[in-house]
């Protein structure tokens, strides 16, 4: 049996196309062959986090369990009560082990809660919590537990996304797509799966694991410390876009030849002319997912409740701790906590300009679209830099 990461290496590939074969067939005969994706499931979880990863393995079936039994106790609570309360403790105990294994890596013994942690221990977390929250909200009015542990086990997007939407999920789930429109599927996953290998496994490549150690030790070898920094900057941010991007189109490929539709996660984002258009564009599913579940509620929290005199307070408030919460995701490592609060201070700042130039005759043409897109490239590749933890070195 050979264990490895999902999409790790490309012998990943040749398994999954020969273990897919017979699922494409089938779904382009019109069959479901939900029997069948299970198998798959069982088999590349097992590649994933059997063997030597199987403590991750163990890690990540009692944080199913655990979500499971904390999610179905909570639906039916809710079929019958709305109390914030119970609420709040079943938003706070589906973030709890994730909670304590960041916190472990700050913790004087960082071993203490390791034992929880698994490969996509994250994203499970992102979609766990968000079904709880609909919950609450009263959009999820059916609760099937078996459908829930196939969201969360969904193997192509469990170690890095897309996050995706548990009732899009579940429309997929038990509606498979027509003969007709799978065949496009198909057509459109196996493009993902190209272009996928083209960022990651090459150009992705070439910038990790090439050029950025040769810019690296340029930088720390040779006098020419801004602009080696400035070249490290700039190639450290290709990098994690292809590195990413790459990973993400991989993800789902497997997913659209699987009959799922699994959301985008990157659109060109360094073509954005702002800020707020790169996060509409970078890591969609995250920046979506924190948009509707933790700005917009904070945002609603604070001008129902009148905690501020104004929209606009209450409305940069509310991006500080949002992006504070994210960075602090990433890990409790000052340069991730300076990430998340520079693009507040970005976004903030890009609001405030909006509402200087409404009313304003400012022109608006080609050339200044482009130098919009230049500084926008800037400012993001800059919130890179702090993100690598490179500066940390001087």
């Amino acid at each position: 049996m050979i264990f490895m990461n999902p999409y790790a290496a490309p012998q990943y590939f040749g398994i999954f196309a020969a273990a897919v074969l017979p699922a494409v067939i089938l779904q382009s005969m019109g069959k479901r062959c939900n029997w069948y994706k299970v198998l798959l499931t069982i088999f590349f979880l097992y590649m994933s986090f059997g063997g030597p990863a199987a403590r991750q393995g163990i890690a990540l079936l009692a944080y199913v369990s655990f979500q499971s039994v904390l999610t179905s106790v909570y639906f039916a609570y809710r079929k019958k009560n709305n109390a914030s309360p119970v609420f709040f403790a079943a938003v706070i105990l589906s973030i709890l082990p994730l909670f304590l294994l960041k916190l472990s890596g700050v913790l004087p013994n960082p071993k203490t809660f390791s034992v929880l942690g698994f490969l996509g221990i994250s994203y499970l977390t992102f979609k766990a919590v968000q079904v709880v929250l609909e919950i609450r909200d009263g959009l999820i009015t059916e609760w099937k537990p078996w459908r829930y542990i196939q969201f969360l086990l969904f193997f192509p997007t469990i170690s890095a996304g897309p996050i995706d939407r548990f009732r899009r999920f579940e429309k997929d789930l038990t509606a498979p797509p027509e003969p007709e429109r799978y065949l496009s599927l198909l057509s459109k996953g196996i493009e993902n799966i190209f272009v996928g290998f083209l960022y990651n496994y090459i150009i992705g490549y070439l910038l990790g694991r090439i050029v950025l150690p040769a810019v690296e030790n340029y930088v720390l070898n040779e006098s020419g410390l801004i602009f080696g920094t400035l070249l490290y900057m700039y190639t450290y941010s290709l990098f994690l876009f292809f590195d990413f991007a790459g990973y993400s189109k991989l993800a789902i490929g497997v997913s659209n030849l699987l009959g799922y539709e699994t959301p985008p996660n990157f659109n060109l984002p360094f073509l954005s002319t702002n800020i707020k258009d790169f996060w509409n564009r970078w890591h969609m599913s995250l920046s979506f997912w924190f948009r509707d579940y933790v700005y917009m509620r904070l945002l609603m929290t604070f001008l129902k409740k009148k905690t501020f005199r104004s929209r606009v307070a209450a409305s940069n408030v509310a991006y500080f701790a949002l992006f504070l919460l994210m960075g602090a995701w990433h890990g409790f490592t000052w340069y991730y906590i300076v990430y998340g609060l520079y693009h507040a201070a970005l976004i903030c700042a890009y609001d405030a300009w909006l509402r200087y130039k409404k009313g304003r005759n400012i022109p608006g043409n080609r050339l200044t679209k482009i130098l919009s897109v230049v500084l926008t490239f800037h400012a993001v590749c800059f919130s890179f830099l702090i993100f690598s933890g490179f500066l940390e070195k001087y």
